[in-house]
């Protein structure tokens, strides 16, 4: 067994395919939020059956993803992520990892969506707190490639701070921040 590390970077095309499987997104965040959790476990959480998890855990360990934690008796068989975070890289000029690089985007994007969607159907169970300060918003700014990895890298800063679990401030929830820098056709601006 390997100690769980804070990153992980996938570059094979087979891995970023495999990883691409909404299933297999949803358990390695499951894991991750979670911790060690049975094929079992995942299964009742995520409303699917037990084989079918198990084939995912299974193909998500084949790639490095996740792997089988210690268990607290013989009988159990938990798994764990192997790390904090998956990145990948995207400006690979490779058609084959292009492509798989956006089939795993896709499936990310599905779900960022289907989580809003879920947001949407029950924000009215919130508190107005909490109602007014999540939500969306866009903005459209002008900068060039390099400036925006410069802005990349400082919100990723500012979100540093509260990926802390260990610190979390009283009355504190998890939220999900979504990134989505998407360069768009206009005029073009001298």
């Amino acid at each position: 067994m390997s100690s769980r590390t804070e990153a992980i970077r996938l570059a094979d095309p087979r891995a970023l395919r495999a990883y691409a499987h909404p299933l297999r997104l949803s358990l390695i965040g499951m894991l991750r939020r979670n911790g060690p959790m049975t094929a079992t476990q995942c299964a009742a959480a995520l409303d699917e059956n037990v084989p079918n998890c198990s084939f995912h855990l299974r193909q998500l360990a084949k790639y490095g993803l996740a792997e089988r934690a210690p268990a607290a008796d013989g009988r159990e068989r938990p798994w764990r992520a192997t790390a904090n975070s998956t990145s990948w890289t995207d400006d690979s000029d490779d058609p084959e990892t292009r492509a798989a690089t956006d089939q795993l985007n896709a499936a990310i994007l599905g779900q960022y969506v289907r989580r809003a969607e879920a947001y949407l159907a029950t924000r009215g169970e919130d508190s107005a707190e909490w109602r007014a300060a999540a939500g969306f918003g866009d903005d459209l700014i002008y900068v060039t490639a390099g400036q925006l990895t410069a802005l990349t890298r400082r919100v990723e800063e500012l979100l540093e701070p509260y990926r802390d679990r260990t610190g979390r401030a009283e009355g504190s929830r998890p939220v999900m921040v979504v990134q989505l820098a998407i360069p768009t056709p206009g005029p073009e601006v001298p």
